[in-house]
């Protein structure tokens, strides 16, 4: 087996998550985060869609961290996105922090959306 490290020449990476935060970037965010390529921030749930929305342009889809396990999403949520050409992929909070670090070192147009475990 050949194990190769991962580069993350064009984002910010996941560092990892705990009871209530993510460290991303090297940076603590407690509560709820949205993390894209270039920066993250504290995310105050589903009505909190003005920074995600600033950034259509730049990304295909959300994946969204509904917290210890796989959740609906909000609809109105769902549908804000949607109507603005974004992609909605709701999966455990785990799941997306995962999912998110291997879609952008593949330089995937992917953002994230975390609830705190």
């Amino acid at each position: 087996m050949q194990l190769n490290e991962i580069t993350y020449s064009d984002a910010i990476p996941i560092d990892s998550y705990g009871p209530g935060f993510f460290r991303i970037g090297g940076q603590v965010i407690e509560g709820g985060a949205f993390i894209h390529a270039s920066g993250a921030r504290s995310w105050q749930g589903y009505e909190d869609t003005q920074h995600i929305l600033e950034l259509a342009q730049k990304i295909d889809f959300v994946l969204v961290g509904t917290g210890e396990k796989m959740d609906f999403v909000d609809p109105t949520f769902r549908t804000t996105l949607e109507d603005a050409g974004i992609g909605v992929e709701p999966m455990a909070s785990a799941t997306a922090c995962r999912s998110y670090n291997v879609l952008v070192s593949e330089g995937r147009r992917v953002a994230a959306v975390l609830l705190a475990v």
